[in-house]
């Protein structure tokens, strides 16, 4: 099943310091470049690997590149990590306890977001009902910096979750 994001659905306006200065469509935050909240959780297994995954061509934005994290926009009044736990459920399809790793602004010319990144230790099962992942692999830690070469990535994990793994 997939699941594209409504134009309409809701979410909060926020100014350079991170405070909600108004409400907008996601339509109107993509259009226009407003800077908003967002969730990153990456997931990571026992045998220390990292689970990453391709987005689906009809995402709104990086179609059809490699993400560190799943994650999405945060809605109008949702609390962060109440959309982290969302997120990780639509798009992996598990539920599992959630570790804050931290906060940060990603600015480019295709998004303006206030991030906060959350880690999910898990094996799975994963189940990507939802349609916004198209594949899946494990990457050892030891051997992202490598994975990561001539891959088309989203460049907001490469500045915000890459950081945050314990990886050389």
């Amino acid at each position: 099943m997939s699941v594209v994001p409504s134009v309409a659905e809701l979410v909060e306006h926020l100014d350079d310091d991170g405070l909600v200065i108004g409400t907008v469509t996601r339509a109107e935050m993509r259009r226009d470049n407003l800077r908003h909240r967002s969730v990153s959780i990456v997931v990571v297994n026992r045998r220390d690997e990292l689970l990453v995954h391709l987005r689906a061509p009809w995402k709104d934005l990086w179609p059809s590149r490699w993400d560190l994290s799943f994650g999405g926009v945060v809605t109008v009044g949702e609390a962060w990590e109440d959309a982290a736990v969302r997120e990780l459920a639509e798009e992996a399809g598990v539920h599992v306890a959630l570790d804050y790793l931290g906060e940060d602004s990603y600015d480019d010319t295709e998004t303006r977001e206030l991030t906060r990144v959350y880690l999910a230790r898990s094996d799975g099962p994963f189940q990507h009902d939802d349609g916004e992942v198209v594949e899946t692999a494990w990457v050892a830690l030891s051997e992202l910096s490598g994975w990561l070469d001539g891959r088309e990535l989203c460049p907001d994990a490469l500045a915000i979750v890459v950081p945050r793994l314990d990886a050389p």
